[in-house]
């Protein structure tokens, strides 16, 4: 990179596991345009808890984040607690999931499923 140049950091990130299991999971259902919505919910055990969903539509106030051919979709309220943030998927003796290891969390519960600002 050139001193001209500037780098701008991704504000949210895939892990590998994640963007493997995203892709296995849209050839299942068939439908490539699908993309992960990623968002923050008041509730769980310290306050704010995630959850995730599937997403063929984007609003206008959504903020897209590709990474080749698999993409984020986050609403603009969820985002300002995301970013920086990497979702990630892990399969253990709790089962198999879809998490966010966010470095804006101040608390997170046990399961890692909620968290506080």
């Amino acid at each position: 990179m050139s001193g001209a140049e500037s780098f701008v950091p991704t504000p949210m990130m895939l892990s590998d596991s994640a963007r493997k299991r995203l892709q296995a999971l849209i050839a299942e259902e068939g439908k490539p345009g699908l993309k992960l919505r990623v968002y923050v919910t008041g509730g769980g055990c310290s306050g704010f808890q995630y959850g995730f969903d599937f997403a063929e539509d984007v609003a206008e106030d959504d903020a897209l984040i590709e990474f080749g051919e698999v993409a984020l979709v986050v609403d603009e309220l969820s985002y300002q607690y995301l970013v920086g943030s990497t979702v990630d998927y892990e399969e253990g003796l709790a089962g198999a999931r879809f998490l966010v290891q966010n470095p804006n969390a101040t608390t997170t519960c046990g399961c890692g499923a909620s968290f506080m600002v």
